[in-house]
């Protein structure tokens, strides 16, 4: 592990301040100093300086996707950008204001009358972490918490009559609940939570429910950034984040994902295509992002 911390550390101060606190064992202050550099060197510095002139980045809110606004600062997000910092405050404003309202929530197209969830989870997940300010945050934690399947989870088609939960949305609603909990120190989203985990944990994070067979083998298949998409990496890093206590229907997941290890590095992974303002790994050498990742969900699995 030590070699592998050690290449860890020396990557952008994105991935570095995590490998130091979830990894390496660092104080906060020592973390919290190589956060700060986020907004000043590398991958931070070089999307914060592609933000348009009137606040967004891509000259879109939801698209071109992966340049727009929402892919950008959700990138920002995983980043862990300093909250407080101004650029990202103003653009998840936008994400709000420019949004067409409907259902209590946010629409980026003037055609929808409906709100999609994975969408609304996504700006919520954003205006949660950046300190925002608006109200409008809870209309939009308040859709969600309504809209919630009986199965657990979500589902974007719910408007064309879906009735089982999709992966992908609940993946990030239930980021956007997380997120929305942590800023505003309420309990009022834990029971829509515990239900998403159950949805995940009943389908052991990527079988089926009925049959057990896998639901999708790019599920298997992790990537960063995750977009829209669901992983089980993702799925898991999630249940991490969230101080969930590690579930024994997680074995399975847990068990593919230490499979994919070549000497404690985990691939890059496949790419979703779209526009992207740089490439932050080399697609054919070992990758920094899922190798955190991995890494302290493994150690969050195994203390258990």
């Amino acid at each position: 592990m030590t070699e592998t911390l050690d290449w860890l550390l020396d990557g952008d101060p994105a991935v570095r301040w995590q490998v130091e606190r979830d990894l390496a064992g660092k104080s906060a202050d020592e973390w919290e100093e190589t956060r700060r550099r986020i907004a000043d060197e590398g991958w931070g510095r070089s999307l914060l300086e592609k933000q348009d002139p009137e606040g967004t980045w891509g000259g879109g809110l939801y698209s071109p996707k992966w340049i727009s606004t929402t892919y950008t600062l959700l990138l920002l997000r995983r980043f862990g950008l300093d909250p407080s910092n101004s650029k990202a405050i103003r653009g998840a404003q936008i994400l709000l204001d420019r949004a067409h309202w409907v259902e209590g929530g946010v629409s980026y197209w003037s055609t929808h009358k409906f709100a999609e969830r994975c969408v609304n989870g996504m700006v919520l997940s954003l205006v949660s972490w950046f300190e925002v300010g608006d109200e409008r945050a809870d209309d939009v934690a308040s859709l969600l918490l309504d809209v919630q399947f009986g199965d657990g989870g979500w589902n974007c088609e719910d408007y064309r009559g879906a009735t089982h939960s999709s992966f992908h949305t609940t993946i990030s609603v239930l980021e956007g609940l997380l997120e929305w909990k942590r800023r505003n120190r309420t309990s009022d989203a834990d029971s829509a939570i515990d239900r998403g985990h159950e949805f995940l944990l009943a389908h052991r994070l990527y079988r089926s429910h009925r049959t057990g067979e896998v639901v999708s083998e790019r599920f298997t298949r992790p990537s960063f950034p995750p977009r829209w998409h669901y992983d089980i990496l993702r799925g898991l890093d999630h249940f991490r984040d969230a101080k969930a206590t590690p579930d024994p229907r997680c074995a399975d997941a847990v068990e593919v994902l230490a499979g994919q290890s070549r000497e404690g590095k985990w691939p890059v992974g496949p790419r979703y295509s779209g526009k992207v303002f740089f490439k932050m790994e080399d697609g054919r050498s070992p990758g920094r992002w899922n190798t955190l990742r991995a890494s302290r969900v493994l150690e969050w699995w195994e203390a258990a």
